[in-house]
């Protein structure tokens, strides 16, 4: 017997989906509520506000990237063959009509505020992502580690834009020839 979803899960859920697919902004209280089937007094008890449900599902998209990343590249054998992995799966995600860009570069468009509670999320995702393509380009024996891992950045980044822009497909379809070509020059 299937058990019923928790009003909080219900109205998480029904966030994350409507947040990723039309944007923060363009999702208000009534939307959700409806959406969700959950009186907005019920969300309200969960999340006292909308900004705290977009950190919620921030938060829960950080913890899934890391998961995904952590599966994609566990069977790797080297640095290279990691970041090699991450940015063949990458390159599917992003041709594919499930992606809807990044949810981190997403909020900071629409909240380009420093201070907002969101945007300092998206800034702790992508510098720990940053860091994390920074040793691995250092593991990999890239002459300037820092240059390689900006670049790879900066590359992740552009896919996820030209997804959320063109939809599929988009200029990404090169993405994973992109990222072994940088790699490579990188340790030459």
């Amino acid at each position: 017997m299937k058990k019923d979803v928790a009003p909080k899960d219900k109205v998480f859920q029904t966030a994350s989906r409507l947040f990723y697919q039309h944007g923060y902004r363009a999702v208000g209280v009534d939307t959700l509520a409806a959406e969700s089937g959950i009186g907005k007094m019920t969300l309200y008890r969960h999340y006292p506000s909308k900004d705290d449900l977009i950190v919620a599902y921030l938060r829960d998209s950080d913890e899934l990237f890391w998961r995904l990343f952590a599966e994609i590249t566990q069977d790797a054998p080297t640095a290279r063959e990691k970041l090699l992995a991450f940015f063949a799966s990458l390159q599917e995600y992003v041709l594919s009509p499930a992606c809807y860009g990044c949810p981190f570069l997403n909020v900071a468009t629409e909240y380009p505020e420093p201070d907002y509670p969101g945007h300092q999320v998206a800034i702790a995702h992508k510098q720990s992502v940053r860091a994390r393509f920074h040793q691995l380009a250092k593991e990999a024996g890239a002459k300037e580690p820092d240059v390689l891992a900006d670049q790879l950045f900066l590359l992740m980044d552009g896919a996820y834009m030209a997804s959320r822009m063109f939809g599929a497909p988009n200029p990404a379809a090169h993405l994973a020839a992109a990222a072994r070509a940088l790699i490579d020059s990188a340790s030459g």
